[in-house]
């Protein structure tokens, strides 16, 4: 992407660029966008999210100058903290647990929760610990807290991460729980126990394993799918197909693992082959830099990813 800015005071470069250009040099690094300067205008070439945060720096660095002869050092750290912090703003979701808002800690996961604000269908794939599931539980959370939709179904393949379900003990429900803890973990993090258990009891919510949707036209709900890298082809189809009106989908999944047997090709690989091009359908890829686990979990999935595992 490319985006030219014209100097609203030209007189005022030197100040607005730094000594040697160090304030330029500040915004090339931690936007990691390329700078050129001519002719009073400054052009901004890089990603999107790159050259749109580069922008609102360098006019915040204008409207600064309005009031003020330079630009210092400290002056640029409080004005990056400014802009930072108006940009969790903008990009705040809220939930119902009292005082807490879910806000995106990486670009990646901005541009993620803007495409599920402008999208009916979202693909989100990426490694484990980037807020693939929560952040689309919190989306989802956030439109049922204002009245924007009725429910929210969540829902996983049943399909284990080399276990059975069938030995473990109990009925069908004691048998699913376990498999579909994480989502409530998130949703535990949304919301008090007590509302979700009654949201549960009126079908508010629903957390359900995927072979339970078959049949079913979801209207005015949100429907997530995690691990949707588990599906087949037949099963992918049969849950986008589930959409209804005023509804909408998020699919999230880690391409790189499947747990599918006999070589079976991954639903969420195929759909997201056969669905490119379609209008209202974004697919978003989060990398390593945006994992917020422990720091850990970056140099792990980076191992992982360096050294195939052959079994």
């Amino acid at each position: 992407m490319e985006l030219t800015l014209n100097l609203e005071n030209p007189q005022l470069r030197a100040e607005l660029f730094g000594p040697a250009d160090d304030n330029l040099r500040v915004i090339r690094e931690i936007c990691n966008v390329h700078i050129t300067a001519r002719d009073g205008r400054i052009k901004l070439t890089g990603t999107q999210d790159s050259v749109t945060k580069a922008a609102k720096l360098l006019n915040s660095m204008q409207e600064y100058l309005t009031k003020s002869d330079c630009i210092t050092k400290v002056d640029m750290q409080r004005i990056i903290r400014q802009v930072a912090t108006s940009q969790s703003k903008e990009h705040q979701v809220e939930v119902y647990m009292k005082g807490r808002t879910i806000v995106p800690r990486t670009q990646g996961q901005e541009t993620y929760l803007d495409a599920m604000r402008n999208n009916d269908m979202i693909f989100c794939t990426g490694p484990a610990g980037t807020g693939k599931t929560y952040l689309a539980v919190a989306m989802a959370v956030s439109l049922l807290k204002k009245n924007k939709m009725r429910r929210i179904i969540l829902a996983r393949p049943a399909v284990e991460a080399g276990e059975k379900l069938g030995f473990l003990p109990g009925d069908l429900q004691a048998k699913v729980n376990p498999y579909l803890r994480p989502l409530f973990d998130s949703l535990g993090d949304m919301m008090e126990y007590e509302q979700i258990k009654r949201f549960m009891q009126n079908d508010v919510i629903e957390v359900v394993p995927l072979a339970f949707m078959r049949g079913r036209t979801l209207n005015e709900a949100v429907v997530i799918l995690d691990e949707a890298q588990n599906t087949t082809i037949s099963q992918m189809l049969m849950f986008l197909t589930r959409l209804g009106h005023d509804s909408k989908m998020i699919i999230t999944g880690d391409d790189s693992q499947t747990d599918l047997q006999d070589g079976r090709q991954s639903g969420l690989i195929d759909a997201m082959k056969r669905l490119k091009g379609i209008k209202g359908i974004a697919f978003i890829r989060l990398k390593e830099a945006d994992i917020v686990r422990h720091r850990l979990v970056q140099n792990i999935v980076k191992a992982y990813e360096n050294n195939q595992m052959k079994e």
